[in-house]
């Protein structure tokens, strides 16, 4: 058992601005997206994530590309072991009929990230990937407790996620948004964000579950969605806006990834833009 969490009309001269911007963006599979899969209604769960494949304690860790998405459920387990709901049938599913909350989730923005684009950014298999199973590279070793007994959660740092972070944090109001549960999300987040680019940090309990997963819904924040982006690895997490996101491929444990690297760039210019959605329809048109 591993824990799982889970048009832009800009004010910038010309539309070659736009299209720089888009072409930076070289991310493989980045802005596809996809229906969630079937629930699996029997895993013991702290940790939830959206879009990825589940598997048991029991069951080794993936051998080749056959189990990398098998092993996702491991700490990001898909849905909830206690709810048995149907999996989301669309890519683009309507929202539970709910009031938006009176009072965001988020306070308001602080003065010093005033102007500045909201960036939520997810955890598991974006930033990092977890599992119950002792890895001997393991970057942190978290304690969680789970029904009175201690369990150690090993952590992986997806690699360049340093650099992403420190240059994230300069550039935006960062948010970590995840469907994992605090008491292992929490400590991950205090060892991972060095440098304080996260504001605030958000968890399952922030999210709507919307037919079978936990959905992140940006309207419930309180900031423009004009000037939000939303960082994931499951489109089934960003079903209500996917013209806010920024899908990333699922990181698992190869070594050699470049995903975080190659946004940077491109989240750079990004950061320049009055509102985020010419620039990422452009994108998702022309991949």
């Amino acid at each position: 058992l591993v824990y799982h969490e889970p048009g832009i009309p800009f004010a910038v001269a010309g539309c070659e601005a736009s299209c720089q911007i888009v072409a930076e963006c070289r991310v493989s599979q980045r802005w596809k997206e996809s229906e969630p899969p079937p629930l699996k209604n029997n895993a013991p769960l702290l940790v939830e994530e959206n879009g990825t494949l589940s598997k048991d304690d029991t069951q080794v860790r993936r051998t080749e590309e056959n189990e990398a998405s098998e092993e996702s459920a491991d700490l990001e387990e898909e849905q909830s072991d206690d709810e048995s709901s149907e999996p989301c049938e669309c890519e683009h599913c309507i929202p539970p009929i709910e009031e938006v909350p009176a009072q965001p989730l988020l306070p308001r923005m602080e003065s010093n990230d005033a102007g500045k684009i909201c960036v939520v950014i997810d955890l598991d298999e974006t930033l990092v990937h977890s599992s119950f199973k002792p890895v001997n590279n393991a970057d942190f070793i978290i304690p969680v407790e789970i029904d009175g007994t201690v369990h150690q959660v090993y952590v992986l740092k997806r690699p360049h996620v340093d650099e992403f972070l420190k240059r994230m944090g300069e550039l935006f109001e960062c948010v970590l948004f995840t469907a994992s549960l605090s008491k292992y999300a929490d400590p991950v987040s205090d060892l991972l964000d060095k440098w304080g680019a996260f504001r605030y940090r958000l968890f399952r309990e922030s999210c709507v579950f919307h037919k079978g997963n936990y959905v992140k819904d940006l309207s419930r924040i309180g900031r423009d969605l004009n000037k939000v982006i939303i960082i994931d690895n499951s489109p089934a997490s960003y079903v209500f806006h996917p013209d806010n996101a920024v899908p990333v491929v699922s990181w698992f444990d190869d070594m050699s990834d470049t995903e975080l690297l190659d946004l940077i760039p491109f989240f750079e210019r990004l950061s320049k833009v009055e509102d985020v959605y010419e620039v990422l329809q452009q994108q998702s048109a022309s991949s």
